[in-house]
């Protein structure tokens, strides 16, 4: 997927490439999850489907719920969708910055090759 140490630095044109599939990914992986928060918020707790995009939403980008949980079911959901709404944060900053590291620990292997 990536070049090897041993190749060329890619081009310019090809690393946009590589940073659009990559961000592809990562909005997978959030819309992914915040159908997954939306479908438990609109279960567990009767909201609306506009509510339950905003809760998600909101948990999903660290804010906190806006409506109040009423049922235990849905105060667990919500639990568990923070902790896992806090790791797909890290994981999704990771996956958008891996094509970013890769080139510039890759140019600076080639640099260190040429002296």
């Amino acid at each position: 997927m990536f070049e090897h140490h041993s190749q060329p630095l890619a081009s310019q044109s090809e690393f946009v490439l590589r940073m659009l599939r990559y961000g592809l990914v990562t909005a997978g992986i959030i819309l992914f999850s915040l159908g997954m928060g939306m479908a438990g918020y609109h279960y567990f707790e009767s909201l609306s489907w506009i509510d339950s995009l905003l809760n998600a939403s909101m948990i999903l980008g660290g804010m906190g719920p806006v409506n109040p949980l009423r049922t235990n079911a849905g105060k667990i959901f919500a639990s568990l969708y923070a902790l896992y709404s806090g790791i797909i944060l890290l994981a999704s900053v990771g996956v958008l910055a891996t094509p970013v590291f890769h080139r510039l620990l890759h140019h600076f292997h080639l640099e260190l090759e040429d002296e």
